[in-house]
C-alpha cells in the first residue's frame, strides 16, 4: 500500500469528521516521504492543520464550493479529457472493468474517475504501474494546481504533491487546459447552466476491453477544453 497516495485521496475527499481524526496519522505521513521535496511538504501543512482544526461545516461549505460548483476544478478526470462527449462513457467502463480485474471495489458514490478513487485505486497498484498513469494525468494535476492558486485555496498543495509524484508535465496540454476561462463560483445562473445534467453513456463499448493501466488516460495528452455541461467521485 501507498500510504502517500491514500493520504493524498484521503485529503481530496469530502470532509468528515472521520477525516479530521485521521489528520494527524495523514500528516505524519505525508511530512515522510522523501519522494516530495521539503518545500511541498512545508506548503502541505496549512491544509493538513486546517482539515484537523477547522469548524466541519466551514470545512464542507469550502470544498462543495470549489470542486462541486466548478467544472474548471472538477475532481472527476475525465471531465477534463472527454467533457460531454461519448468517449466518456467507454472510458468510464474500460475504468470499471480495470478496478474489477484488480479486484478494486470502492465502497462511494462518486464516479470511478473521481481522483480520490483512482488515487485510493493506485495506491494498492505496482509503483510502476501507479507512476504511469499518473503521468498520463500531470498536466490535470498542475492545471487544478495554477487554478487552486488562484483562489488562493490550501488545496493547491495537495495537487502540487500529486504533480510532483507525477513527474513532467506536458507543457502543451498544461497550456490547453488552463486556456479556458475558470468558472465563476458566485454565478448560480451561470453555474445551473454549466451543471445541468446530462446523459453519460456507459456502454456496451466494442472498444472497451480491458485496458493495461498505462492507457487508462492515455488520452489525457489531448484534452478536452470545458463546455456546457457535464456530469458528478
Amino acid at each position: 500500500m501507498d500510504r502517500t497516495l491514500k493520504s493524498l485521496s484521503l485529503i481530496l475527499s469530502y470532509p468528515t469528521r472521520e477525516l479530521q481524526s485521521a489528520m494527524p496519522e495523514i500528516a505524519g505521513v505525508l511530512a515522510a516521504d522523501s519522494r516530495l521535496t521539503a518545500a511541498a511538504r512545508r506548503a502541505l501543512r496549512p491544509l493538513l492543520d486546517g482539515l484537523r482544526d477547522g469548524d466541519i461545516y466551514d470545512l464542507e461549505e469550502r470544498f462543495v464550493a470549489l470542486f462541486d460548483r466548478s467544472r474548471t476544478l472538477s475532481l472527476n478526470l475525465f471531465e477534463h479529457v472527454h467533457g460531454e462527449s461519448r468517449d466518456r462513457g467507454g472510458a468510464m467502463v474500460s475504468l470499471v472493468e480495470m478496478y474489477r480485474e484488480a479486484g478494486f471495489d470502492p465502497v462511494t458514490t462518486e464516479l470511478p474517475d473521481h481522483l480520490p478513487v483512482l488515487l485510493e485505486f493506485l495506491a494498492t497498484r505496482p509503483p510502476p504501474e501507479a507512476r504511469e498513469t499518473l503521468a498520463d494525468a500531470a498536466h490535470i494535476f498542475a492545471a487544478l494546481q495554477e487554478r487552486l492558486n488562484r483562489r488562493q485555496s490550501d488545496y493547491a498543495a495537495a495537487l502540487a504533491a500529486l504533480a510532483q509524484l507525477a513527474g513532467a508535465v506536458d507543457q502543451a496540454a498544461l497550456s490547453e487546459m488552463l486556456a479556458a476561462p475558470d468558472d465563476d463560483p458566485t454565478d448560480l445562473q451561470a453555474l445551473d447552466a454549466v451543471w445541468q445534467e446530462s446523459e453519460v453513456l456507459f456502454g456496451p463499448d466494442p472498444n472497451a476491453g480491458c485496458p493495461v493501466t498505462r492507457d487508462l488516460l492515455a488520452r489525457m495528452d489531448n484534452p478536452t477544453s470545458p463546455g456546457p455541461a457535464a456530469a458528478a467521485e
